[in-house]
């Protein structure tokens, strides 16, 4: 495996699901961010706070302690206790910044030393993988809550329902050619 092009690929995916869930929160006035459909279901605020518990624990000291730290406290990410977008988007951040170094941590002398999450041994693949699988279901949980609210008013994050031939059509228009298909996206913020 190339270390180096699997690292630079798993960032900018993990870049391009940071970008979908501040896009879906950039449609919302604040106080939506605190939305609930019922008891049961969980806001975009508590999915943000899980996400950042889950993101500090996970990819703090990555590579020498076990990402399931004995102070995190993951039954109250699930409280529905943070008020202000503010103070919401400050644990967004630092839990991606938070992951954002601990890949940065990795290169080709130390790709092949075990992990561990929960005492479970991963490769570091494994566990990048899992990571990301994660954050991608909770983005999207991010993103389908974000429709509901906003209804008719919704700005896809994709192709938009009914332009896949023109999508596609422009994608086609140019010779084939090695792209990260976030690459067009994270330049200019249009659809990948």
């Amino acid at each position: 495996m190339n270390t180096e092009a699997y690292l630079e690929g798993i960032l900018k995916q993990f870049k391009y699901y940071k970008s979908l869930g501040e896009k879906t929160m950039d449609q919302l006035p604040g106080q939506k961010l605190f939305w609930q459909y019922n008891n049961e279901s969980n806001s975009i605020a508590i999915i943000v706070k899980h996400l950042w518990g889950n993101m500090k624990s996970r990819w703090t000291d990555f590579l020498t302690s076990d990402g399931e730290k004995e102070w995190r406290e993951r039954d109250a990410e699930f409280e529905d206790d943070i008020k202000a977008k503010e103070e919401l988007m400050l644990k967004w951040e630092e839990g991606w910044q938070c992951l954002f170094e601990a890949l940065e941590s990795i290169n080709s002398t130390n790709f092949d030393q075990p992990v561990y999450i929960r005492n479970i041994e991963h490769s570091i693949t494994e566990a990048i993988n899992r990571q990301l699988a994660h954050y991608a279901y909770h983005i999207g949980q991010i993103v389908f809550i974000g429709k509901m609210i906003k209804n008719e008013e919704w700005q896809s994050l994709s192709i938009p329902k009914g332009k896949s031939a023109s999508y596609n059509k422009e994608r086609f228009s140019t010779p084939k050619h090695k792209a990260h298909y976030t690459d067009k996206l994270m330049d200019d913020g249009s659809k990948p």
